[in-house]
C-alpha cells in the first residue's frame, strides 16, 4: 500500500459489493423466465445480504453502520456542501451514501422475502412449507369473486401473483436506487477526483 493512500474496504466487503453487482443483475435479468436460474440468483442475494447486515456490526471501522449512519441533519449539511460543489470528504460512505447503503439492504430485504413468498406459492423453496396457510388466507379472501364469476381459480394461484407483484415492483425500486448510486459514485468521483469504482476494488483511497 502506498503512503499516500489508506485502506478502507475489507475483502470481505468488496467481494460482497461485486458478487452483488453479479447475483441482483443475473436475478433481475432471469425474473421472466421459469427456471431456477432465478431462485438461485435470489439465495445467494439473500446470503449476501444477510452477511452484509451481520457485517455492520461486528466487521472493521469502515464497515460498520455506526462509522456512516448519521442522524438527519448530518445528512442536509452534507447534501449543502454537495449542493455547493464543495462537499466534505469523508474516508467511508459520505452520510447521503450512508442513508442509501440502509435503504439498499431494506428494499433487498423486501425484493427476497417476496420471491420467496411467490416461489412458495407454487409448492417451492425453504417457505414451501407455510404456502397452505397463505393458500387458505387467499381462498377465503377471493371465495365471494370466484362463487359470482365460477372461476375455477385455485388460492395459491392468487397468492403468487400476490407476492410476484410486490416482488416485481421492490425488484424495480431497487433499480432505481442502483441508478441513483451510480450517479452519485460519478458525481462523488468527479467532485473529489478520486475514483470510487478503484477504491472497491484494491480496498485503498487517497489519504488526502
Amino acid at each position: 500500500m502506498s503512503q499516500n493512500t489508506i485502506k478502507v474496504w475489507d475483502p470481505l466487503i468488496r467481494v460482497f459489493h461485486w458478487s452483488l453487482v453479479v447475483f441482483f443483475t443475473i436475478a433481475f435479468l432471469t425474473g421472466e423466465e421459469e427456471d431456477s436460474l432465478h431462485a438461485y440468483a435470489g439465495y445467494v442475494v439473500i446470503g449476501l445480504v444477510i452477511f452484509r447486515i451481520l457485517w455492520g456490526f461486528i466487521g472493521p471501522e469502515h464497515a460498520r453502520f455506526k462509522d456512516f449512519v448519521f442522524g438527519p441533519a448530518k445528512v442536509i449539511q452534507y447534501l449543502k456542501s454537495l449542493a455547493s460543489g464543495s462537499p466534505q470528504r469523508y474516508v467511508g460512505h459520505n452520510p447521503a451514501g450512508g442513508y442509501m447503503v440502509v435503504l439498499m439492504l431494506a428494499t433487498l430485504l423486501v425484493v427476497t422475502f417476496t420471491g420467496l413468498k411467490a416461489y412458495a406459492a407454487e409448492g417451492h423453496g425453504p417457505l414451501a412449507a407455510n404456502a397452505e396457510i397463505s393458500v387458505i388466507s387467499f381462498a377465503k379472501a377471493e371465495e365471494g369473486d370466484r362463487k359470482r364469476n365460477g372461476a375455477v381459480e385455485s388460492g395459491k394461484n392468487k397468492g403468487d401473483e400476490y407476492w410476484e407483484e410486490i416482488h416485481e415492483a421492490a425488484s424495480n425500486f431497487m433499480l432505481g436506487l442502483i441508478v441513483l448510486h451510480i450517479l452519485g459514485v460519478v458525481v462523488y468521483s468527479r467532485l473529489h477526483k478520486e475514483n470510487l469504482v478503484k477504491a472497491m476494488i484494491t480496498g485503498e483511497k487517497d489519504s488526502e
